[in-house]
């Protein structure tokens, strides 16, 4: 068994590698990189980064999120939002967006991986899981980046505030927002109670 086969044997359809994971199964990794990438056996996703695709009756599905961005990040600790789960909060935004923000504690920038473009924000904190309360402090955090009406969008936050729990709002204010964010909020909530 030659080289390339050896290495072919410890991949897994559907799965991203870094250079360095590929290193403990062969001796020289970039020759045999090259060689399974001029294969098609791997796709290189970024510098560094290959996918081992998985294949459908299609074509060549892309790597799932999940797994590029942990590979990537080497880590487990992030949340992706998308700015188009603001239109999920009932507030009349209705612009959709080609790109999903990546909340984390090691990356800052905007990443095109396999295909899929990321936007990297780094954080001290942020929920393991996106809530209502959490995208609607998220909102007014990025209002400026949207291509939506500040001043509809805002008076449609006033108005939404009556219907989450109050409490958990105040917990997400506190953890997540910037000053003018937190500003507003306290305003909003000391006018609702």
């Amino acid at each position: 068994m030659n080289a390339l086969e050896s290495v072919k044997t410890h991949l897994k359809p559907g799965q991203v590698y870094r250079r360095s994971d590929l290193e403990k199964w062969s001796r020289s990794v970039d020759r045999d990189v090259a060689g399974l990438v001029n294969e098609g056996v791997l796709v290189k996703v970024r510098q560094g980064l290959y996918q081992c695709p998985q294949r459908s009756r299609f074509g060549v599905l892309p790597a799932g999120a999940d797994k590029l961005l942990t590979s990537f990040l080497k880590d487990d600790d992030y949340l992706v939002t998308s700015p188009n789960d603001y239109n999920a909060l009932g507030l009349g935004t209705t612009q959709l967006y080609n790109y999903q923000v990546v909340y984390n504690h090691k990356r800052h920038g905007r990443f095109d991986l396999g295909g899929q473009v990321f936007e990297f924000h780094r954080k001290p904190r942020f929920p393991k899981k996106a809530t209502s309360e959490f995208l609607l402090v998220d909102l007014v955090n990025n209002l400026d980046q949207l291509a939506e009406d500040r001043d509809a969008v805002l008076a449609r936050v006033r108005a939404k505030v009556a219907d989450l729990d109050a409490r958990r709002l105040r917990a997400a204010v506190k953890c997540f927002a910037k000053v003018a964010t937190r500003k507003f909020f306290e305003e909003v909530l000391a006018n609702a109670s």
